[in-house]
């Protein structure tokens, strides 16, 4: 399903169905709560909010460690949680969004095993999305975490979550799930009122050097043609929002110089892509441009690059997310989305970052249903000199330089 089709779902349906829900748990409340035993987190729809949640769960299992964590997402998000090894794989309830009668049958089956389990807490990391409150609801647990609106504007949610916590526009979205998890133990309004700190940077990813070694020989053997010594990796896509990209002629031009400096420029992407990275990359000298969109057949795959390559220039979203979690200096546009909330935890990362008057446009208050025409100038003003000047800041300190 497209995100427009989800948007009017969540709408349409999940309106009534909190109301419904709300009036039940009014007439039958759910049974007293005790220790958190079994936890669930929802986290359906965001690959890079996936890896902003790792200081979350490295708490809750600080704080409880006799606690089962299982985790309910969307099925193509599945990868990243493989990846991050935060949860066993047996403790992972997966929803496709392929289509409504998937969704529909999936939902069905999730809503038993988490009664089967039973789950009996429940963290909702959705920012106000009404069908993540409903599977919150239908789980039957007695402690329900969610971000809550209290007297701001926002999405309507139903009135079972009985561990509000505010959104905090102003507050980067790890603090926030970390503060989901103090919520489970804190008292008062609001719930949680404690300093924390964002992490300098997250757990590595172990990745066994042959592993990196093989991944080098077969990028060596796929492009024979290509000097592959001084690799720059580019992600260009726009994902299930096209509004967050940079704009591809300027995408061009940026390979074109940095061919022109000596280096290679692989395009990365999904397989629809290609025709994408084709045209980023159609002025670019065959010897230093590879076409990699499609590339690799899966996360692990993509993240290897990673290991190999000097620097990731990429658009907000995912790639930026997994960089953080390896040696890789990353470049990350930002417009439509602000960075004081979703930049990534790293100190290798530079974010380029215009903040007009009209930025970020893309928030939890508008569900994400940005009101611009489709010409985001926040990005467009972001220039390729600039672009390559920080890039080469990037390259320098990696390599030990000033």
């Amino acid at each position: 399903m497209n995100l427009d089709t989800q948007r009017r779902i969540d709408r349409w349906v999940g309106v009534p169905l909190c109301r419904l829900l709300t009036l039940m748990y009014r007439l039958c409340p759910p049974r007293s709560e005790g220790e958190p035993r079994k936890i669930l987190i929802i986290l359906l729809s965001e690959m890079g909010s996936l890896v902003l949640t790792v200081p979350m769960f490295q708490r809750l299992k600080e704080t409880y460690p006799e606690a089962a964590i299982h985790v309910l997402l969307f099925a193509r998000n599945r990868a990243v949680l493989d990846l991050l090894g935060c949860v066993r794989p047996e403790c992972v309830i997966t929803i496709r969004d392929t289509s409504l009668g998937a969704l529909l049958a999936d939902s069905l089956r999730a809503v038993r095993r988490m009664r089967r389990v039973p789950i009996d807490t429940v963290i909702d990391c959705e920012l106000f999305s009404r069908v993540s409150s409903v599977y919150s609801a239908l789980s039957g647990a007695a402690r329900r975490v969610g971000f809550h609106r209290h007297t701001q504007e926002g999405l309507y949610r139903g009135g079972f979550i009985n561990r509000p916590v505010p959104y905090n526009p102003y507050q980067h979205i790890a603090l926030q799930f970390l503060a989901l998890a103090e919520a489970l133990r804190a008292h008062g309004r609001p719930l949680v009122k404690r300093q924390e700190q964002l992490p300098a940077e997250l757990p590595p990813l172990a990745m066994d050097a042959a592993e990196i070694a093989a991944a080098r020989a077969a990028l060596a053997h796929d492009f024979p043609h290509a000097r592959l010594e001084r690799l720059i990796l580019i992600y260009p896509g726009g994902g299930f929002l096209p509004i967050r990209t940079w704009p591809e002629s300027q995408y061009a031009a940026l390979c074109q110089a940095l061919c022109a400096r000596g280096y290679t420029v692989g395009v990365t992407g999904l397989p629809e892509d290609q025709a994408l990275a084709q045209r980023v990359l159609s002025a670019c000298p065959p010897d230093r441009s590879v076409n990699l969109a499609g590339y690799t057949k899966s996360l692990r795959e993509l993240v290897r690059l990673f290991f190999i390559a000097e620097l990731l220039i990429t658009n907000d979203g995912g790639p930026g997310h997994f960089a953080a979690l390896t040696p890789l200096p990353s470049l990350v546009f930002f417009g439509p989305e602000t960075p004081l909330l979703y930049r990534p935890i790293s100190p290798r990362t530079r974010v380029l970052y215009r903040g007009l008057s009209c930025s970020p446009c893309v928030t939890a208050y508008n569900h994400r249903n940005s009101p611009c025409d489709g010409n985001n100038v926040c990005l467009k003003e972001i220039t390729v000199a600039e672009v390559l000047q920080s890039a080469e800041a990037l390259l320098r300190l990696a390599h030990g330089h000033t």
